[in-house]
């Protein structure tokens, strides 16, 4: 069992949060506990429970960190074109694509609860930012549009295309049997 001074916090921090996404490649969130976690990495839970806040707060980090890599990648797809209308379906692919290659964390991601407590200030950042990129395409191909307009289709546009990314990781399209 390692001790408190084997690894610094951000080693720790690291640590965590690599086993976490670690294991969400293969395994459901459901399937994770505090006690799983320390156990996996050399701990007890008390010293996550000490660094992270609560077994909540912990996941929220986990979900923080898929959501920069959601990001970056984002912002990978939009660098590869001028034209907005090409941008937004670069986004939707972008979007599918991330949760077809990572379906535990994006899952994670959307069935993440924080159970009566605050999101806090650092994960609605991360939120606005994401949902920020869509509304600036929105804004340059209807530049006539109101602030109001603008976030009601990106909020149209983004559950039409996360619906479609859901109805797929969750392998549930309908499909035509070939008779």
């Amino acid at each position: 069992m390692a001790r408190r001074n084997d690894h610094t916090r951000e080693e720790l921090i690291a640590l965590t949060l690599n086993t976490v996404k670690e294991f969400l490649n293969e395994h459901s969130y459901h399937d994770l506990s505090l006690r799983k976690i320390a156990n996996m990495i050399g701990y007890v839970p008390s010293t996550l429970v000490n660094v992270f806040g609560n077994y909540n707060l912990l996941l929220l980090h986990a979900v923080a960190q898929t959501l920069d890599e959601l990001a970056e990648e984002a912002q990978a797809s939009l660098a590869g074109t001028t034209d907005p209308k090409e941008s937004l379906y670069g986004l939707a692919y972008c979007y599918h694509d991330f949760a077809q290659k990572h379906p535990h964390r994006w899952q994670l991601i959307f069935e993440h609860n924080m159970n009566g407590e605050t999101l806090p200030e650092w994960q609605s950042k991360r939120i606005d930012s994401m949902t920020g990129m869509l509304e600036q395409l929105l804004r340059v191909i209807a530049p006539h549009r109101s602030e109001s307009e603008v976030l009601q289709a990106s909020r149209v546009l983004w559950s039409g295309v996360h619906g479609i990314t859901l109805l797929s990781v969750d392998d549930k399209f309908f499909r035509r049997r070939a008779y």
